[in-house]
């Protein structure tokens, strides 16, 4: 433990090959925990690589007082978890689509028309507006992070980020408007 802190303080002057230490030192463990949680050797790989990415950029942010090994656990732990939930919304949404294959009413079609167009107008409104935002809003929706996750995934501000979503709303609510007849 008081070797990973030394580790650490070394990472946070910037040290690579320290950095590169802990990854050797954790990535084999982590892996196979976070591949116990998702069931899938790529999804916990991409968790991973996606943890250390942060904390190499996020390394003079680092706040780590006891436990490192803990730490990335309780951090690989969220992601998988995160992950799993975002499966099964995805699964979820399959299967609503793919269940009316036979019989679709008359309704279920429409519906699925119209979420057709709100889909595509959601996508090309992203591709206007700025890229953070566009990003702040998949993370949140797509993703499902809250806001303080977005904030520090991003190194930004809850402030901002709730400031961006207000504005990719706003947006998204116009442009919606515009598409729709009005009754």
């Amino acid at each position: 433990m008081l070797n990973d802190l030394l580790q650490i303080k070394k990472v946070k002057e910037g040290d690579i090959g320290a950095f590169e230490g802990l990854f050797r030192k954790y990535h084999p463990p982590l892996l196979f925990y976070a591949t116990g949680i998702t069931g899938s050797t790529d999804a916990a790989e991409d968790i991973i690589q996606d943890l250390f990415y942060v904390l190499w950029r996020d390394r003079d942010k680092l706040q780590i007082f006891s436990s490192f090994k803990s730490y990335l656990y309780s951090a690989v732990r969220n992601r998988s978890l995160r992950y799993c939930e975002k499966k099964k919304s995805d699964q979820k949404y399959r299967n609503n689509l793919s269940y009316t294959s036979d019989g679709d009413s008359l309704s279920d079609s429409q519906e699925r028309m119209e979420y057709q167009e709100l889909e595509q107008i959601i996508n090309s409104t992203l591709k206007k507006i700025p890229e953070r935002r566009a990003t702040i809003f998949r993370m949140h929706r797509f993703q499902n992070l809250k806001y303080r996750e977005i904030a520090d995934e991003l190194s930004l501000s809850v402030k901002t980020v709730e400031a961006e979503m207000t504005k990719v709303l706003k947006t998204l609510k116009k442009e919606i408007e515009t598409h729709t007849p009005i009754s």
